[in-house]
């Protein structure tokens, strides 16, 4: 049976410096690439060494946030100090909710400026 992860997930935002600087302060990442979209527009891969996050604009104004669940529900990220990624996300301005502490491991959730959700988990 073949072996896999997943190298990248590709969001569309409406600030990719800010939220290229958010990726790089939350997850201790740095931006491995960036340029010219294919379809027009730029995009920044914030990452490490094995996998990033490409955040990618249009050139255009994304029209509002995206709704819960379209098309995505969430990006699950692990860290080694979630109470460390918490407080990065508040000082972005941004609002942490639905904390959990079940096996296995400790989690919260937020929404970005654009509406898209991420679960932040430890497992340490």
């Amino acid at each position: 049976m073949p072996s896999a992860y997943i190298e990248h997930v590709n969001i569309t935002v409406s600030d990719i410096e800010r939220s290229a600087a958010l990726l790089e302060r939350l997850m201790g990442w740095h931006i491995r690439w960036r340029g010219p979209s294919q379809l027009g527009g730029e995009t920044i891969h914030v990452g490490g060494e094995r996998d990033y996050i490409a955040v990618y604009t249009r050139g255009t104004p994304v029209a509002g946030r995206f709704a819960k669940g379209v098309p995505l529900n969430h990006v699950g990220l692990v860290v080694d100090d979630l109470d460390a990624a918490e407080a990065v996300v508040i000082e972005a301005g941004l609002v942490p909710f639905s904390h959990g502490d079940y096996e296995p491991g400790r989690r919260f959730y937020f929404f970005d400026w654009d509406g898209i959700e991420f679960e932040m988990v430890s497992y340490a």
